[in-house]
């Protein structure tokens, strides 16, 4: 296959580009687009399968009837488990992009996937211990990993003006996996039953093998990407890290920890089937995951904060439908609720994930970098963050779990949950106006090559 640039070299066991500088316009325009399309396209394709894994428990919980003598409370924290595990590798994920080269890794992501998904395989049927189950769930939250080595890698693939886009679409991509597996759920359950959950395990063995396989073909390290130490020093010093760590929890932790727990709710609050479970369990994590290449476009248009302001504002009014709906006991109204959370998070996602490159690139302006030394710097300093801000944000989808355990346990329903979900949300609406909005004018975001004003761009 021809390589990429004249720059790129086989060494290390993998095809490595040498040069690699996205904000020169000549280069993006003539060679640089388009090899960072083509390590996106199949950056989404591996991310897509990880996710599809890492949410698998949300599926198999689905297929466990009373014959497996698991009661909601132990299902929930079956599936916490997966989500604790997918939080936590996510911080060596991110590092392991600089030390191994980004396709070296992806390639490894994506077979390591065949471990859980195997040990699954093995051990789904009546009379496996509850143990087991909680130790191959655990196995699952590699998958989770993924998310936090694709984004780094691809945020070093494309120039500041174009991250919120390629972000997005790369999150978002990888988001569908959670839609796809349980729409895989509710085929077999649909056809052949509750009683094969290992025909899902079967479709995505051979999966997980096409990834692996088209991630050696066609993606690209960067040598240029080195492990920065100090960087990974200097993000955990800096407050904006741990500041968008807990907006994303807001956002991508709702996403992960709704999209385990939507069927859950269903079959706990409404008294649904597992087929009735699975036929409304898709929607909301398919199009959360559809719309947030959208929330990163909004970003790079008006600028992540804003988009970031009024998605917490409308995602607390979501919930107090969802609220109301738990309340009277109305089906129809908690669907449109939580259907409408989804839809919020995916948003969210996006536009958070555009202020992360957008912050660090305004501290580079306050501290008089300018033009190449400041974009540099903004990717130093974003790419060791989003491991940091990915993990404790994933945190989110963990703490989601344990809440609605801990409520069906005491009241026997998810209402007190979802009370602190929208108190929550309320918090995150005020911590984004006063850090990032607050004096700062109204209309679109300014240029990039601007100096910061506030961070109202970002």
């Amino acid at each position: 296959m021809t390589a990429p640039t004249t720059t790129t070299a086989a060494r290390k066991g993998g095809r490595w580009i040498e040069r690699w500088d996205p904000e020169d316009t000549d280069f993006w325009r003539t060679t640089g687009e388009r090899t960072a399309r083509r390590n996106l396209l199949y950056s989404v394709l591996s991310e897509h399968i990880g996710f599809s894994i890492w949410t698998l428990w949300s599926v198999m919980v689905l297929f466990m009837g009373p014959e497996y003598g698991i009661d909601p409370a132990g299902k929930f924290f079956l599936i916490a488990m997966a989500t604790l595990v997918g939080s936590l590798v996510r911080v060596p994920y991110t590092f392991a992009v600089a030390r191994f080269g980004g396709r070296n890794w992806t390639i490894f992501s994506a077979l390591s996937l065949l471990l859980p998904t195997g040990a699954a395989y093995a051990v789904m049927e009546p009379g496996t211990s509850y143990t087991t189950f909680l130790v191959v769930s655990a196995l699952t939250g590699i998958g989770g990993g993924n998310f936090a080595s694709s984004m780094t890698n691809i945020n070093s693939f494309f120039p500041l003006r174009k991250k919120g886009w390629a972000l997005g679409l790369n999150a978002g991509g990888g988001n569908i996996g959670v839609p796809v597996v349980q729409l895989v759920g509710l085929l077999v359950i649909g056809t052949a039953g509750a009683a094969h959950p290992r025909l899902v395990l079967g479709v995505y063995l051979p999966l997980i093998v096409v990834a692996a396989v088209c991630a050696a073909l066609f993606m690209d390290n960067l040598a240029p990407v080195r492990n920065d130490t100090g960087a990974a020093r200097e993000a955990v010093r800096d407050r904006h890290t741990w500041i968008m760590a807990v907006l994303y929890i807001g956002t991508f932790g709702s996403f992960i920890g709704y999209s385990f727990a939507f069927g859950l709710v269903l079959q706990t609050q409404f008294g649904r089937t597992p087929l009735q479970a699975a036929s409304v369990t898709f929607v909301g994590p398919l199009l959360g995951s559809l719309v947030r290449p959208v929330g990163g476009m909004l970003a790079d248009r008006y600028g992540g904060a804003r988009i970031t302001l009024w998605t917490f504002a409308a995602m607390a009014v979501a919930t107090g439908v969802v609220v109301l709906a738990a309340v009277t006991g109305s089906l129809t109204v908690f669907l449109v609720g939580f259907v409408a959370l989804f839809l919020l998070t995916g948003l969210g996602n996006g536009s958070t994930y555009k202020m992360i490159p957008g912050i660090f690139h305004a501290r580079a302006l306050e501290r008089g970098m300018t033009g190449e030394r400041a974009a540099a710097y903004g990717r130093r300093l974003s790419g060791a963050s989003m491991g940091l801000i990915g993990a404790v944000g994933a945190l989110g989808g963990l703490a989601i779990n344990l809440a609605f355990r801990q409520s069906f346990q005491t009241a026997s329903t998810g209402t007190p949950a979802f009370v602190a979900f929208l108190l929550f949300y309320a918090v995150c609406f005020c911590l984004t106006w006063a850090v990032y909005l607050r004096g700062a004018p109204a209309g679109p975001a300014p240029a990039a090559a601007e100096p910061a004003l506030g961070y109202a761009r970002v």
